[in-house]
């Protein structure tokens, strides 16, 4: 079964192969109502399954329209609207949506979830965000990336602020794709030891750097995120506000790094905390670039799933 789970179970060339594919269908859609359907309707009679234990905008809306521009339908389904993990077990759950749909996407919390889920289902299943990774996110930055500089091989990434699952399959991304990594933030907020192995194995360098102006030097491209989830209580709120500070990407922090620098930052973002309004509204921004290509690369990657 081709599941999509994260980075680096995923070979490294079937990454590039799903990237390419994404750029070609996005020119192939240039100047285009954004509901007309592509040419190519590869999902044509196919039913997909989009489950979100968490809520969303950009995976819900950029899912429900690739599989829509691409002929298919889709069928959303919230924690509310199913017992997944309660009252029926996600083994259960699994065999039974595979007997209904045709390909399953799940933002869940668990990364056990996920697996449970990927193992007993007889359908592909796609990791839409867990607790733990957000590869889907991390497959549009690289997309947007080499669509503004080329090839992200050989770069400097850094990440500021929390190493948090998106940072982990910034990681995965490193190793697979060929880029140096270095995170600044506090160091209980580091990312997992388990992802930085993973990236230096491939023989990447990562590094980690307390002070965020040395760690933007020479710098390709920074990249942050949220320091707070919606789900934190307030008191973790304010000691993750305390920690992360020093690390808000503002505009002399960008000054840090190459002149032709780019940010990204994945959405939602609360604007003059993480990064300020000047530097994502500012000049070295992609991040609503980066919002876009989630469509055109989860679009590339149901279709390898579903071999189409």
């Amino acid at each position: 079964m081709t599941h999509f789970l994260d980075l680096h179970k995923t070979d490294a060339g079937e990454l590039r192969r799903i990237i390419t594919d994404a750029a070609r269908m996005k020119a192939a859609r240039l100047g285009r109502p954004r509901g007309a359907p592509d040419d190519e309707q590869p999902l044509d009679g196919q039913m997909v399954a989009l489950i979100f234990e968490k809520p969303s905008t950009r995976t819900r809306v950029s899912f429900d329209l690739g599989v829509r521009q691409m002929g298919g339908q889709t069928m959303v389904l919230s924690g509310r609207d199913i017992q997944l993990g309660h009252g029926e077990t996600i083994a259960d759950t699994a065999r039974v949506l595979s007997r209904y749909v045709d390909l399953i996407m799940i933002r869940t919390f668990e990364e056990q979830t996920l697996l449970e889920l990927a193992e007993y289902a007889d359908v592909p299943v796609i990791n839409g965000l867990t607790d733990r990774t957000h590869p889907c996110q991390v497959l549009a930055d690289v997309m947007t990336y080499e669509e503004h500089r080329g090839s992200i091989a050989g770069r400097k990434v850094v990440w500021s602020g929390d190493g948090n699952n998106v940072c982990a399959s910034f990681l995965h991304a490193a190793g697979q794709f060929g880029f140096d990594l270095t995170f600044t933030g506090p160091e209980t907020l580091e990312p997992e030891a388990g992802f930085i192995d993973f990236a230096r194995s491939r023989g990447v360098r990562v590094g980690i750097e307390r002070d965020p102006h040395k760690a933007v030097a020479g710098a390709d491209l920074i990249v942050t995120d949220t320091w707070v989830s919606m789900h934190d209580p307030q008191s973790a709120r304010e000691r993750r506000h305390n920690q992360l500070r020093p690390y808000q990407v503002n505009e002399r922090l960008m000054a840090g790094a190459k002149p032709d620098a780019l940010f990204m930052h994945c959405l939602p973002a609360h604007r003059e905390e993480e990064a300020t309004s000047a530097v994502m509204d500012g000049r070295h921004s992609v991040i609503f670039d980066e919002a876009e290509n989630r469509l055109h690369a989860q679009k590339a990657i149901m279709r390898w799933c579903l071999g189409t």
